[in-house]
């Protein structure tokens, strides 16, 4: 018989919120990309919990302190005319790593997608995290190196949007 996981996984609420912003810190301190970080409690509260909320979050709990957030949204499969589940950030507190909090994120996940009829779960990793890279791969995933992500923000968004 398996031991009972010393984590938990639930959807996040909105004593979540700060937490969350403080773990997407962290990952932005990971992943060498503070300087573009802009969110704050206020700016992620109306998007997780307001009246037309963008994305959903799940959180990972042990010895009562969140240590691991997946944030997520629906995305849309012209080929397959279905939705789909993108997972924008998973991170997992380093001290709370090999626990498998991050596979049983991603187990959370896809079966959600399943649950809701999405005909695909998608995300996008850094070409430098071989850790994470390995990690998805024996999760399942496939990587498309034929694909690239193409991006417009900032000035060039505004500059795009009066075009």
């Amino acid at each position: 018989m398996n031991p009972a996981p010393a984590f938990s996984i639930r959807p996040a609420e909105l004593r979540d919120v700060a937490p969350i912003v403080g773990l997407i810190r962290e990952l932005a301190e990971f992943e060498k990309l503070t300087h573009l970080l802009q969110v704050t409690p206020e700016k992620l509260r109306p998007q997780l919990f307001g009246e037309k909320p963008a994305a959903e979050a799940y959180v990972a709990e042990s010895g009562g302190e969140v240590v691991a957030f997946a944030l997520f949204f629906v995305n849309f499969s012209t080929f397959l005319a279905q939705p789909g589940l993108y997972l924008e950030d998973l991170y997992v507190k380093p001290a709370a790593r090999g626990q498998g909090i991050g596979e049983a994120m991603l187990v959370r996940l896809g079966k959600l997608a399943v649950e809701r009829n999405y005909g695909r779960f998608e995300w996008c990793v850094l070409d430098w995290n071989e850790d994470a890279i390995r990690f998805y791969g024996r999760m399942g995933a496939s990587l498309l190196p034929e694909w690239r992500l193409c991006r417009v923000t900032g000035d060039a968004l505004t500059a795009l949007a009066v075009r």
